[in-house]
């Protein structure tokens, strides 16, 4: 039965959905668990990563559905809602159905963005604790994330007052740590903008030397980055050691494992590589790991949980972050080829109202009344609009990787409307549904269900779009063109002597290429909309991450410290005093 979700809030659906969830001893008997498969942590129970791979590694992997996006408007074009009403349909359908999700940050949970939990009957829960922490993951990368800074700003107060022969009573080696050239911050799970830039050390001789520091937002952390890409605990233990921390004054990286403090880091983390069971409001399964930024990570859940998830299920329905142009790239290019996964295909969610946009809409405002454009039938901005999927459709199509069209309906769509996009996508011969599960659930998702179905029975040719011997400018190169549409890319001195450096160096060339843009836009523009022409990317920079082995190609400015809006959504959030049941999530 589908909640009135025109006249219920989100946290309100949930609420509801939650007196009936499945009890841990369901679940394990749901999913075939044994009995030390299945961690206890109240209604959201961890899977023991390691357990079940050993015990499934032989079974066949399931059906792997990806869901990306058009171009969004700034208020989003419901990846999240597909993603949880797609694994509706499929379960009504009576498939062996589960999701594979990442986890919110405290950040835009408490600001504008919401919980990204989903909406309507399309929802994820328990909501509280999904959007509130979940099994604490977050808090363990906080914590080894902030005492990497610990070790590395004690480490240069006692290099600066002790001698070399007495660090090496302590069993310590001079760093020489150049503390004008620091790489880490520390962390926090807040948009706290006043913590960007900062100064420390403020004292005396025993409270550390004074410099310059800053703050980013917790899933901007490389610790969550690794933890998203990592295929287990090796692999995460290893890649926490390479970590640059800082540079010496001479300019060689000084890495945790420099420090001595990639050990206790790992220990830390040593739950985080397993999921947490959460499931939709209709009780299929969804399993949530990781939520790394989306910028410089991969920003989608791990490659552990998909592995994880395609050995429990026999579909699997996961998300990349941002549009095609960028969250596929990245799921494409970089988490697919790393997980060894071959995807089966990828669901491209539009929305009528940002179509509109896209075909010379007036702009769309966060906060603000919609225009009347996108709220009354408009088939020529519809038309129009249509490039920006059809751009994002050939995208998926140069991966090999089966592409499907899903409309995520609005009350406001008119027929007419739906028909014209279901019309212009069979002409480049793609299937497409029009789904209504925000208001009905799995029942309105069974035509997406049918489609993804029919989509999985067709060969993947799945392919990677350049190899990793390729230099990293010609990669660079292939992104602009083949996926962004832009003529060509230029860089600026700073970046083209990082590149010259990357490439000359062997150590380099197996690291991932993570590019940097804006998602509001194809270009690095983010006011232009539809299929920007003529035009040419610049790279003003080129980051380096050492633990995970990216490569970040930086279009535009990029801040890891997000700011909070002065209407944000923690003033709508609170507590019943006699229930402890929350109130006011989205």
């Amino acid at each position: 039965m589908a909640y009135d979700a025109t006249k219920m809030a989100d946290w309100e659906i949930a609420q509801e959905a939650e007196k009936t969830m499945p009890t841990p001893e369901v679940w394990r008997e749901r999913l075939g668990l044994q009995g030390d498969e299945l961690i206890p942590y109240g209604r959201t129970p961890k899977l023991d990563f390691i357990k079940i791979m050993n015990r499934l590694k032989d079974k066949p992997d399931g059906k792997y559905i990806e869901v990306t996006a058009i171009t969004p408007t700034p208020l989003g074009e419901g990846k999240t809602t597909v993603s949880m009403g797609l694994v509706e349909g499929l379960g009504k359908r009576g498939m062996n159905v589960g999701g594979a999700m990442r986890q919110p940050s405290g950040g835009p949970t408490m600001n504008i963005k919401g919980t990204a939990a989903g909406g309507g009957n399309a929802l994820l829960i328990p909501m509280t604790e999904f959007s509130l922490g979940l099994t604490g993951d977050i808090n363990d990368i906080m914590n080894a994330h902030n005492l990497a800074m610990v070790a590395l700003t004690s480490r240069i107060q006692h290099e600066a007052n002790y001698t070399d022969e007495e660090l090496a009573k302590r069993g310590l080696r001079r760093l020489d740590v150049d503390p004008k050239n620091v790489e880490m911050g520390w962390v926090i799970d807040f948009c706290a903008q006043a913590l960007r830039n900062i100064i420390i050390g403020i004292g005396g001789k025993k409270d550390g030397l004074m410099m310059q520091s800053k703050f980013g937002i917790a899933v901007s952390s490389e610790l969550m980055a690794i933890l998203a890409i990592s295929r287990d605990l090796a692999d995460l233990r290893e890649r926490l050691g390479k970590i640059i921390v800082a540079y010496d004054r001479t300019g060689k990286p000084v890495t945790t494992a420099d420090l001595g403090v990639d050990g206790a880091m790992c220990a830390w983390m040593r739950n985080t590589i397993n999921p947490t069971l959460c499931c939709t409001v209709e009780h299929q399964p969804v399993v949530v790991h990781a939520g790394p930024f989306a910028n410089i990570a991969i920003g989608q859940n791990s490659i552990i949980s998909d592995r994880l998830a395609l050995k429990l299920f026999d579909y699997t329905v996961t998300e990349s972050g941002f549009a095609a142009d960028i969250g596929f790239e990245k799921f494409w290019n970089v988490k697919a080829r790393l997980s060894g996964l071959n995807p089966n295909v990828s669901v491209i969610v539009a929305t009528i109202r940002a179509l509109k946009m896209h075909g010379g809409g007036p702009t769309v405002v966060p906060g603000r009344p919609l225009p009347d454009e996108y709220t009354r039938e408009n088939l020529e901005l519809v038309d129009k609009g249509l490039d920006n999927l059809i751009h994002m459709v050939n995208v998926v199509k140069k991966s090999g990787i089966v592409p499907v069209v899903c409309i995520n309906g609005f009350y406001t769509d008119t027929q007419e409307e739906v028909k014209l996009i279901k019309g212009r996508m069979a002409e480049q011969g793609v299937r497409c549904a029009f789904s209504e599960h925000w208001l009905k659930g799995g029942e309105g998702a069974l035509e997406l269900a049918d489609v993804v179905m029919d989509a999985c029975n067709e060969q993947s040719n799945y392919k990677p779009l350049y190899p990793l011997e390729m230099p990293l400018r010609q990669r660079v190169e292939m992104v602009a063109k083949e996926v962004y549409g832009a003529d060509g890319v230029s860089w600026s001195p700073v970046a083209e002597a990082k590149v010259k450096r990357f490439e000359a160096d062997p150590y380099y060339q197996d690291f991932q290429t993570m590019m940097v843009k804006t998602h509001l836009s194809l270009s690095h523009d983010p006011t232009l909309k539809g299929v920007p022409k003529g035009w040419t990317l610049p790279i003003r920079d080129v980051l380096v991450y050492g633990g995970a082995k990216f490569l970040c190609p930086v279009a535009g400015d990029i801040s890891l410290m997000p700011g909070t809006a002065s209407d944000p959504a923690y003033r709508r959030v609170d507590v019943d005093i006699n229930t402890g049941a929350v109130s006011g999530l989205f």
